[in-house]
């Protein structure tokens, strides 16, 4: 039976980006959304659409520093990398999203239990 895929929430793909990111290595767009898919087996549906805009918007943010380079296809990429101030937000956006986990875990029970 496949998989099923779902939506990223919105809100969140940034937050993906930048935590796949912290890992160490330079990554192209490409390259960011294979290692998503192939880390969830492909549960997370991300469109490329999506992600290039966001990819902007981090590096205009100072979250993201972009390099050119050459695929290893040989085709011209961006390379983007974590910045100091990237790994700055990743630490706080994972604290948000841990704290919104952990309220609907606590709604969950309660739910389950009768309260």
């Amino acid at each position: 039976m496949p998989r099923a895929t779902v939506d990223v929430l919105q809100g969140t793909l940034e937050l993906l980006v930048l935590k796949t990111l912290s890992r160490g290595d330079a990554l192209h767009g490409f390259e960011i959304l294979r290692w998503l898919h192939d880390t969830t087996e492909g549960a997370l549906l991300i469109e490329e659409g999506a992600l290039y805009p966001a990819l902007h918007r981090l590096e205009r943010r100072g979250l993201l520093a972009g390099e050119w380079g050459i695929s290893e296809k040989g085709r011209r990429a961006k390379y983007y990398r974590l910045t100091r101030s990237g790994r700055a937000a990743l630490h706080d956006e994972e604290a948000r999203w841990l704290r919104y986990v952990r309220a609907w875990q606590q709604i969950s029970v309660a739910v389950a239990g009768g309260a």
